[in-house]
């Protein structure tokens, strides 16, 4: 079972985004997201943007996480408040063809009309682990 903190709401716009994001249910990712998001990504490699959810869904998250990546587990949430932001990270344990990995995403949210309006997210990439 991934450790999860949470400060404040135990649902959190942050949470149920990592949780959904974990298990590629990009139906439920769309609910959660304001029909005019405001999203900018940093990768190891790349700037990412996008301003409608199919956008960030299409164009940003099925490249993070194709199909042959299999989100194995969601080994850590941990969110926070301040001010008008939320905080969540969140730790993945990805297979691929490549191999094994741990994927981390620091994400600031803003919420909108009850929805994730607002998002910076910082990624570090694909980390390879050993198997054991």
């Amino acid at each position: 079972m991934p450790e999860t903190v949470k400060v404040h709401s135990s649902a959190s716009l942050g949470a149920s985004f990592a949780d959904a994001l974990a298990v590629k249910d990009f139906d439920q990712i769309r609910g959660l997201l304001h029909p005019e998001i405001d999203f900018r990504g940093l990768t190891p490699s790349r700037n990412w943007e996008a301003s409608d959810p199919e956008a960030l869904i299409g164009s940003v998250l099925r490249q993070w996480f194709e199909d042959s990546d299999v989100i194995e587990e969601l080994e850590q949430v941990e969110t926070d408040s301040f001010a008008d932001r939320e905080r969540v990270a969140y730790r993945f344990r990805v297979r691929n063809p490549e191999g094994l990995f741990l994927v981390e995403q620091q994400v600031y949210i803003a919420e909108r009309d009850g929805q994730i309006g607002w998002m910076r997210s910082l990624c570090s990439g694909f980390r390879p682990i050993e198997e054991g």
